[in-house]
Formats: C-alpha cells, sequence, structure tokens
C-alpha cells in the first residue's frame, strides 16, 4: 500500500474514480500532483473541490483518518459536466459550491450518508455528462503526432480560434497541452521501466536534456523522482 492508500478504478464515461485515506495514527502526507490535462472532483468531509488541470506540480494534503473519494474527468471532457470552461478552474482548487451552489452541498451529503461513496459520486455525476466540443478528441490526437499548425489546419480552424476554444475545454492552449500529454505519455514509459534516453525518443522529445528540463519544469523535479 502506498503512504495514501490510493486506489484507482475503471469507470465508463471517466478517466477514473480514485479513492485514498491515511490511518487515523498516521503522519499527515503531502502527495505532489503533477500536470496530466485532467480535472478531478473530490470528496471529502468538507465538502467537493473541482481540482485543475493544472500547469505545474501542486501538493495534495492527507490528514490522518480522512477518507477521500474522487472522480477523473478526461481531458477536455469536465466543462459539460461544470458548467463553466475549464480555463475557469486552471491551477485552481475550487469549491464546487462555488459553481453549483446549493446542489453541491445537497451531492456532499449524498455521498456522505451512502455506504457505496465511489458509487454514489460517479453516479450522480454521470447524469450530467454530456458530449464535449467535437474538436476535443481531434485536437488531442493530433497534438500527439503534429504541430499545432498542422491540427489547426486540419480542423480548419485558425490558430487563435483553435486556442479559445483549447481553453475553453481544456484549460489550456494546444501548445501548453501538447507539452502536457508528452509529459503525461514519457512518465508511462518511464515507469514501465523503459530507459530514459529511450522515453525521450520515444515520446518525442528532441533529445533526454530536452526531456529533463520539460520534467523539472512541469513537475518541479527529476524524472527519477516521479517513479518511486
Amino acid at each position: 500500500m502506498n503512504p495514501t492508500g490510493y486506489r484507482e478504478y475503471r469507470a465508463p464515461g471517466l478517466a477514473c474514480l480514485w479513492t485514498a485515506s491515511l490511518p487515523r495514527d498516521a503522519e499527515p502526507f503531502v502527495q505532489r500532483v503533477v500536470p496530466d490535462g485532467c480535472v478531478d472532483l473530490i470528496w471529502s468531509d468538507g465538502g467537493i473541490l473541482v481540482a485543475g488541470p493544472d500547469t505545474g506540480p501542486i501538493p495534495a494534503v492527507f490528514r490522518p483518518g480522512e477518507e477521500v473519494v474522487a472522480v477523473r474527468f478526461a481531458p477536455g471532457t469536465a466543462p459539460p459536466v461544470l458548467g463553466v470552461p475549464a480555463d475557469a478552474v486552471r491551477d485552481g482548487r475550487v469549491p464546487l459550491r462555488d459553481l453549483w451552489g446549493g446542489e453541491a452541498d445537497r451531492l456532499a451529503e449524498e455521498v456522505a450518508a451512502a455506504a457505496d461513496r465511489r458509487g454514489a459520486l460517479a453516479g450522480a455525476l454521470r447524469g450530467r455528462i454530456r458530449p464535449p466540443d467535437p474538436l476535443v478528441a481531434a485536437v488531442v490526437a493530433g497534438v500527439a503526432n503534429g504541430s499545432v499548425r498542422e491540427v489547426a489546419d486540419g480542423l480548419g480552424l485558425g490558430e487563435r480560434q483553435l486556442r479559445r476554444r483549447s481553453l475553453a475545454a481544456f484549460g489550456y492552449g494546444p501548445k501548453t497541452l501538447q507539452r502536457v500529454l508528452r509529459f503525461q505519455r514519457a512518465l508511462r514509459l518511464a515507469r514501465a521501466g523503459e530507459p530514459l534516453a529511450s522515453v525521450a525518443y520515444a515520446a518525442g522529445y528532441a533529445d533526454q536534456a530536452h526531456f529533463a528540463h520539460e520534467v523539472r519544469d512541469l513537475a518541479g523535479e527529476p524524472v527519477r523522482g516521479l517513479l518511486v
């Protein structure tokens, strides 16, 4: 078990569900959260927070005896659920009540009272899922394989229009989204045991020095610190 008892679960329509907890006799634990392009809705005794999308590392504090239940939305899919563009919550930890008012408090109470808190939160939010902006899938696929200019041309959009719609959908412009998704792709390869030089090449970095610089910029520490 890791220090926060963190677990992920598959969930249709969502990137995942996750839970975390600390024993009551443990010390508080601080987890470094790094950018992944996702938005999380996180329930705890204090209510529900909207987290991300992040542009840099943000500490998450887990307290002894605390239970956390959360849903994670894949890049570009949260705005129809939240009712606000993604850049409105970029780098934020925003109480859901600021967006939904009393409905957020009622949902938090329902989750607190449920025997299956994970299922209760996921079920309530799944009922609000709507199709994202049609450009989401094309942009995610496009920035993984080409330049922002090529993505814009393929969608028949100007670069300014693509940036405006990307900010609303992802919280990032397409260039930042490309950096974040490339970083996550590299992190998956590194965690699978690939040599770092091979990771840099496979993920699309110019060289290993470029890879190291991007990791420090986005995660605030060397890549080896993210592999433990």
